[in-house]
């Protein structure tokens, strides 16, 4: 990973009628470019269908790959020289699970000539405004042109700026675009909207569609948790894995018992893998912060636990990368990819009201038995329940509407502020831990400072559970009664 240069792309893609003309904007000319993109990706599109793009650019003979991947607001770009034919293996190793062993084929080829200016607000450059005149090759023939007008933040600041910078353009003629990257213009692809089935669909309609979204954010995600350059990756990765799991428990009455029960434990094998790097995730940043605030004899001999961490986390993210690049892991994809196509379901249907209806009774029934003073291990149970709640409103939100949402909204409430104390109860009993293996004075005494910063979060949990519970308990009723 040590040759990857990463950026960070934050842009605008605006249409532009012919004849267009960059109006007056504060800046500087960049200088013209012209090059040579050719893009690479399976004969079904895998990389596509995921969001993801990968090209090998030539300018003035210079070959460079780019890899872009999808974000929230914005898109990685991972670049690594290397010559023609197969991405540089520090890329490539990104691909596994998306490809999954299907091979690499030129998927299409673009020549961009770039003009525009680099532009400034207050002084100081925040953008670059560019107009593309885009050819897309067919050999040495010219099988179709097109104009883009793209507008790439240069930081922070300049994201700020973007919608300031579009109103400008569109006053001088631009309109809204379509957000595709060139080669998905150029291929003709055009991403399929995920919308909820409506209504009346039948209940399997349903659960195929979470499946799907859920199979989908599994792929998007992969190429990030094994890049590890940011959490957010893993976690969604998981997310998804535990509600497909949580999804295929829940319609359990309308799906073949062997067929989901087989997925599930491969979900739950998946989830094993993620879940050690996940948490030491969570703990190693809520920790940090935590240390943060102690004085600084404290703060350094404190500094020692970060570290065991850090070396417990490198090496479960060893295990879990070995799990993702296996065939089994590879077969599951595979399996969950053929599940959001074709669910294996009962003869005999079940309402997704009476699902949802069914875990909600359970969660209830968990929460009445609880004694005046729960353990700890009772109040996780109680969270898990309630996840399962969650889930199965979510699934049968398409058909119960606003009740289903306000279930899955106050379900989401009690998960958080149990999940608050499950996260105390762990940092706790980590530090204790930690403990056997420093033991200097300083960090016995900065530990003391911790544990009690955790009960008292358990504390402030504990005191937020009834009130938090009443509420989706009176969302609950009226939804399922």
């Amino acid at each position: 990973m040590a040759r990857l240069r990463e950026t960070h792309e934050r842009e605008l893609k605006l249409a532009v009628p012919a004849g267009f003309r960059l109006p007056e904007i504060p800046g500087e000319p960049l200088e013209p470019r012209t090059f040579t993109s050719t893009y690479h990706d399976s004969a079904d599109r895998a990389l596509t269908r995921a969001g993801i793009t990968l090209r090998r650019r030539v300018q003035d003979r210079r070959g460079l790959w780019q890899l872009k991947l999808p974000g929230e607001g914005e898109r990685l770009e991972l670049e690594a020289p290397g010559g023609p034919g197969t991405p540089p293996p520090e890329l490539a190793e990104l691909l596994v699970g998306v490809l999954r062993g299907r091979a690499l084929e030129r998927a299409a080829v673009l020549r961009t000539e770039r003009a525009g200016i680099r532009a400034h607000e207050n002084g100081r450059a925040v953008a670059e405004v560019t107009i593309d005149t885009v050819s897309v090759l067919d050999g040495r023939r010219v099988r179709e042109r097109f104009v883009e007008l793209e507008v790439e933040a240069l930081d922070d600041e300049g994201a700020v700026a973007l919608p300031r910078l579009e109103e400008i353009l569109v006053d001088a003629g631009a309109t809204a675009g379509d957000g595709r990257p060139k080669a998905f213009r150029a291929m003709g692809h055009v991403p399929v909207e995920r919308r909820a089935p409506p209504s009346w669909a039948p209940p399997l309609e349903h659960v195929r569609a979470m499946v799907t979204e859920q199979v989908a954010e599994l792929i998007a995600h992969d190429p990030g948790t094994r890049l590890g350059e940011d959490p957010e990756e893993l976690h969604q990765t998981r997310v998804a894995t535990r509600r497909l799991r949580a999804v295929l428990r829940a319609a359990r009455p309308l799906l073949d018992e062997a067929w989901a029960e087989s997925l599930r434990a491969e979900l739950s094998w998946l989830g094993s893998a993620l879940g050690p790097v996940r948490d030491l995730d969570v703990l190693l940043e809520r920790l940090g912060e935590e240390i943060d605030e102690l004085d600084p004899p404290e703060r350094r001999a404190a500094g020692r636990f970060l570290e065991l961490l850090e070396e417990e986390r490198a090496s479960a993210r060893s295990a879990m990368l070995e799990a993702m690049s296996s065939d089994r892991y590879a077969d599951l994809v595979t399996r969950l990819e053929t599940a959001a196509v074709a669910l294996r379901a009962r003869p005999e249907e079940t309402s997704l009201e009476e699902i949802a209806a069914r875990e909600f009774r359970k969660l209830r029934k968990a929460v009445r038995a609880l004694p005046e003073r729960p353990t700890d291990e009772e109040l996780h149970a109680v969270r898990i329940r309630g996840k399962r709640a969650r889930y199965a409103a979510e699934l049968a939100e398409g058909v119960a509407g606003k009740p289903a949402r306000r279930v899955v909204k106050d379900a989401k409430r009690l998960q958080d502020v149990i999940g608050e104390h499950q996260d105390a109860v762990v940092a706790e009993e980590r530090i204790r831990g930690l403990l056997d293996q420093v033991g200097s004075a300083r960090a016995h005494f900065a530990a003391g400072q911790l544990v009690e910063r955790d009960r008292e979060r358990r504390r402030q949990a504990r005191a937020a559970f009834p009130k938090t519970w009443s509420r989706l308990k009176k969302s609950g009723k009226r939804a399922w009664s």
